[in-house]
């Protein structure tokens, strides 16, 4: 197949016959249209008529996400990047891009154009988190904002989040990344640490969103798992998961949406602990499923 494709990129495919070069780079373009970017890359190397298609700002253009005008405010000088290809602009975008002091980011997906989101632990509101006695601060490099939030032990448990912006139109879920236990580094092993982690098979987490259009959901969960027994361990132990808030629907652009998010366990019955926050994400659901199937890598 390769060779094949190899004989056929240049004018005529070996034997006096017609080759991928006598593609009109128009009717390239169009097929590209329905590629994901790093399949029009990847042809692109084929020949001069898939290198043009490739670099055509119409191509790019349908690959940005309708906001994209409003994504480049995020960069010093947007006035500069105006300037730029449409593909250069994608790859601009494609790189997580921070505001709000480096507490959020945004960023385009480079498969599929969707936008994507990130706020840090450091950017919401956390009960207690001025007190060394309930909360500190961990450097990681498992974390994008490279520091988690680490819970030693608190009665009243409650993370709180907002953030404004002009998603374009789709179908969004929220979800919080979440780790019981701490973790460290040992001889170069990861090593998870559970003395402090209680309280979370007593009662469940509640987590809430809702957004300035009205748009509310909830969701309880228990974060630890109590269903294992002692010789197997927990399986919520000493791993990174996503515990999903619920979804939202944006009709438009304009105005911005406002979405508000939280967890919290605020039963003072008992206290709980040893539990690390990072951060929140907000993806196109369909994005977020097709990661879960293995579509995108």
């Amino acid at each position: 197949m390769g060779a094949s494709l190899s004989n056929l990129s240049e004018n005529g495919s070996g034997n006096g016959g017609p080759g991928l070069g006598d593609i009109p780079e128009s009717c390239v373009a169009c097929v590209f249209l329905y590629l994901t970017p790093p399949e029009i890359c990847n042809l692109a190397r084929l020949n001069r008529a898939f290198r043009g298609a490739a670099s055509s700002d119409a191509v790019w253009e349908a690959k940005l996400p309708s906001n994209y005008h409003h994504l480049l405010n995020f960069l010093s000088h947007p006035d500069v990047y105006e300037n730029l290809s449409r593909k250069d602009i994608f790859a601009l975008l494609s790189r997580p891009l921070p505001f709000e002091d480096d507490n959020k980011v945004v960023w385009v997906d480079r498969f599929t154009g969707r936008v994507c989101m990130s706020i840090s632990a450091k950017g919401m509101a956390i009960t207690g988190i001025e007190d060394r006695r309930y909360w500190n601060w961990l450097p990681t490099d498992e974390s994008r904002f490279n520091v988690v939030a680490y819970l030693q032990q608190i009665w009243w448990f409650e993370v709180d989040g907002t953030v404004k912006f002009p998603f374009p139109p789709d179908i969004y879920t929220v979800s919080f990344r979440i780790h019981l236990g701490r973790f460290s580094r040992r001889l170069g092993r990861r090593v998870s640490h559970f003395d402090h982690t209680h309280g979370w098979d007593i009662k469940p987490v509640r987590f809430e969103l809702s957004t300035s259009d009205g748009q509310q959901a909830s969701t309880e969960c228990f974060l630890d798992d109590t269903q294992q027994d002692d010789a197997n361990g927990s399986y919520k132990r000493g791993y990174w998961i996503d515990y999903k808030v619920g979804e939202f629907v944006v009709a438009q652009t304009d105005p911005p949406t406002e979405v508000k998010f939280s967890m919290k366990q605020i039963d003072c019955t008992h206290s709980k602990g040893g539990l690390c926050v990072d951060s929140v994400s907000i993806k196109p659901v369909e994005l977020k499923e097709r990661r879960r199937r293995g579509a995108l890598k």
